[in-house]
C-alpha cells in the first residue's frame, strides 16, 4: 500500500502544477463572463456569433469539468487510502488510481496546446506532385489517412474543393475539419509526404518514389482575422462544379473561385450547396490564408500561399512512408519512426502528433 500511497502523492503534486498550467481559474472567470452575455437580449440576434460563443462555452465547461473530476478523484482516493480496511479494497484502488493517471495523461497533452490558433478547426490542402497517377494516387491515399483520424477522433469533415486525377485519385484537394484543437493537432502535418512502394500502375511491378505536398491553415472567425479586405482587390469567377450537388452538378454555376488581386492568393470552393454558401466558404478560406501571410516573415511561407507550392520532390520531405522493400514511417524533423506504415496510414498518427508537438515546444 505504500507504494500505491507514493503513486498518488505523485499525481496530487502533478495535478496541483497542471492547474496552474492550464489556467482553470481563467477558464472559470471567461465561462462566467460568457453566460452572462447570453443572456443579454440581442444575443441572438447575430445567430453566427451565438453559435460561436455557445462552442466556446461547452469547450470550457469541458475542461473545467474534467479539471474537476480529476481533483474530485484524487481527494476521494486520498480518503479510501486513510481508511481503516483499504486493503481490503486494494484492486479498487489501482483500478481507480489508474483512472485518474490516464486523465492527468489528457490533461497533460493539452498543454502543449499554448499556440495561438491551437484550439481552432483546420483547413488542410492535399497536393500531387509530379508523376501522374502514381502522386495522384499518393494524393488520394493521405486523404484517407487524414479522413479515418478524424473519424477516429470524431471530427467532422467537410470537402471544399476538389480536382482529380484523369486515371486514379486528386491532382489536389481541399477539406474543412471541425473539431477540438483540430489545427493544434495537424499543424505538423504541414509538409511534403514521400511514398515509397511496388507501384500498382507500372505493368513491371517496379519500385516508384511518390511525393504530394499537405498544407495545414487554422480556420478564422472574423473576429480573429485582422486583415482589411476590400472588394476592389478581389476578382471573384463562378463556374459549374465537378464535386456533389445532385442535379445541379454542371448545370448551375455554383461553384466560386476567388483572386486576391494584391497577392495573387486564390481559393475556389464548390462542394455547396449553393453559390452563396461556396462564396462565403471560399471568403473564410482566403482571410485565413492572408492573415497568415501578414502574420509569417519567411519568404518561403509566403511563396507557398501564394500559389508557389514548395517543389514536393527530394529533399524537402517532412515525413517518408516506405512500403517497399521494408516498412517503416519516419518523420525527417524530430527522427521518429515505426515499423508500421499500414497502421499509419489507417489514421493512427497519435504517436507522430505527440512527438511533433514535444518537438515543437523544446525548440
Amino acid at each position: 500500500m505504500k507504494e500505491i500511497l507514493s503513486q498518488l502523492n505523485e499525481l496530487a503534486e502533478k495535478a496541483s502544477k497542471l492547474e496552474d498550467v492550464l489556467n482553470i481559474e481563467d477558464k472559470q472567470k471567461e465561462m462566467d463572463k460568457l453566460l452572462v452575455l447570453t443572456k443579454s437580449e440581442d444575443f441572438w440576434n447575430d445567430n453566427e456569433k451565438a453559435a460561436r460563443v455557445n462552442k466556446e462555452m461547452a469547450d470550457l465547461a469541458e475542461d473545467i469539468n474534467n479539471w474537476k473530476d480529476l481533483n474530485d478523484g484524487i481527494k476521494e482516493l486520498e480518503e479510501l487510502m486513510n481508511l481503516s480496511d483499504a486493503k481490503d479494497v486494494k484492486e479498487d484502488i489501482e483500478e481507480k488510481l489508474k483512472e485518474l493517471n490516464n486523465k492527468y495523461n489528457s490533461f497533460e497533452f493539452l498543454t502543449l496546446f499554448n499556440s495561438k490558433y491551437d484550439k481552432n478547426n483546420a483547413i488542410l490542402s492535399i497536393y500531387a506532385g509530379a508523376g501522374g497517377d502514381e502522386a495522384q494516387d499518393w494524393a488520394a491515399m493521405l486523404l484517407r489517412m487524414y479522413l479515418r483520424l478524424a473519424e477516429k477522433k470524431n471530427w467532422q469533415v467537410n470537402i471544399l474543393d476538389e480536382s482529380k486525377g484523369a486515371e486514379a485519385g486528386y491532382k489536389s484537394i481541399v477539406i474543412e475539419i471541425i473539431g477540438k484543437y483540430v489545427y493544434g493537432q495537424l499543424q505538423g502535418e504541414s509538409g511534403v509526404h514521400r511514398l515509397v512502394r511496388l507501384s500498382p500502375f507500372d505493368a513491371d511491378h517496379a519500385r516508384h518514389t511518390s511525393f504530394a505536398m499537405v498544407d495545414i491553415l487554422p480556420e478564422l472567425n472574423d473576429e480573429e482575422v485582422e486583415v482589411e479586405i476590400d472588394d476592389k482587390d478581389l476578382r471573384i469567377d463562378t463556374f459549374r462544379s465537378s464535386g456533389k450537388g445532385g442535379q445541379g452538378v454542371n448545370k448551375t454555376e455554383s461553384a466560386v473561385r476567388i483572386v486576391h488581386l494584391p497577392t495573387g492568393i486564390m481559393v475556389t470552393c464548390q462542394n455547396e450547396r449553393s453559390q452563396a454558401q461556396n462564396k462565403e466558404t471560399a471568403m473564410k478560406h482566403l482571410k485565413s490564408k492572408l492573415q497568415r501571410l501578414q502574420e509569417v516573415s519567411a519568404e518561403e511561407e509566403k511563396k507557398k500561399l501564394q500559389g508557389e507550392i514548395t517543389e514536393a520532390a527530394w529533399g524537402n520531405q517532412i515525413r517518408s512512408y516506405v512500403l517497399h522493400p521494408y516498412k517503416m514511417v519516419k518523420d525527417h524533423r524530430t527522427n521518429f519512426e515505426i515499423k508500421d506504415p499500414d497502421k499509419v496510414l489507417a489514421g493512427d498518427l497519435d504517436e507522430f502528433i505527440n512527438d511533433y508537438l514535444h518537438y515543437k515546444r523544446g525548440q
